[in-house]
């Protein structure tokens, strides 16, 4: 079932019960309402993946006060992914997220998107993983709760 409006080029569609269904847009209708229809509706395009901050990793590296040498291993306990030298692996596995002076390191898997982290002490190494969250919670996003 479909009735017509006082609108030229627009029809509305109806079920036999007359609920609404959509509608059919001519082609000048549809030139005014283009732009506006993807604007409202466009997917969001996911933003440029950052580099890896590999000149913090080599400054922890080239400042290294630890009791143990350089560890380069990195094992994801969530999905078995690990690598005995992260950084040299083809194809890559684990992609730094972040490294600090701190002894701070942290790695995403490639696999399945966990996050590693490694916490270097002075005398051990401390190792987590977080599961991939599609969204961050509102405890990581800023706001006050």
């Amino acid at each position: 079932m479909s009735q017509t409006h006082d609108i030229p080029g627009f029809q509305e569609i109806f079920d036999a019960q007359g609920q609404s269904l959509g509608a059919i847009l001519g082609p000048e209708v549809w030139a005014e309402v283009r732009e506006d229809i993807f604007a409202r509706f466009a997917v969001p395009q996911a933003e440029p993946e950052k580099p890896e901050p590999l000149d913090d990793w080599h400054f922890l590296v080239q400042h290294w006060d630890f009791k143990y040498p350089v560890d380069l291993d990195v094992a994801c306990p969530l999905c078995g992914n690990e690598s005995a030298d992260w950084e040299h692996d083809e194809p890559r596995k684990f992609r730094l997220t972040a490294a600090n002076m701190g002894g701070l390191v942290s790695f995403r898997c490639l696999s399945c998107q966990a996050r590693i982290i490694k916490r270097h002490f002075f005398d051990e190494v401390t190792a987590d993983a977080v599961p991939y969250a599609p969204e961050k919670s509102l405890r990581n996003k800023g706001r006050a709760s």
